[in-house]
């Protein structure tokens, strides 16, 4: 199988990094709204890749994320003069229901981002201290993957 790399900029054969297994790590979605087109594309692609890669005879394990806080999420359960975790886990069942009407595999796991804050945190101060990161004029704290070849 050929992706485009886009680190690498250029086309290259799929090697598992372990040998018949594949993790599959997706950004699932931001639960503020109902999902529409754009995003339910994205999954779709997921959905497709993981069947063909078990098609191919792999074992994979596919952790779908639930970004269940950030600014977005935040503003509108505060305007609805909601609590974050109602506001958040109605557009999740919706987002479930989606993926039930679409016939898309469901993610072996989906941890939520409020479960993992403190770890997040913490990683976040090991990267920096290693100099694995940098920082935008916003405050926001990115990792530089090229510095860590055995990340993904």
């Amino acid at each position: 199988m050929i992706f485009y790399n886009t680190l690498h900029r250029k086309k290259e054969e799929f090697i598992p990094l372990k040998k018949g297994k594949v993790t599959l790590y997706t950004c699932g979605p931001t639960v503020y709204d109902f999902a529409h087109i754009g995003n339910l594309r994205a999954f779709l692609f997921e959905d497709i890749l993981r069947r063909y890669l078990e098609f191919e005879g792999l074992e994979v394990v596919h952790v779908m994320n639930i970004t269940d806080i950030d600014d977005k999420t935040i503003r509108k359960s505060q305007e609805e003069n909601r609590p974050l975790i109602d506001f958040t886990d109605e557009y999740t069942k919706a987002f479930f229901e989606d993926l039930k009407t679409l016939n898309m595999i469901p993610a072996h796991h989906y941890p939520r981002a409020t479960e993992f804050i403190s770890q997040m945190i913490k990683t976040i101060k090991i990267l920096e201290s290693n100099g694995y990161t940098y920082t935008a004029d916003d405050g926001s704290v990115f990792f530089k993957i090229a510095q860590f070849p055995e990340y993904g």
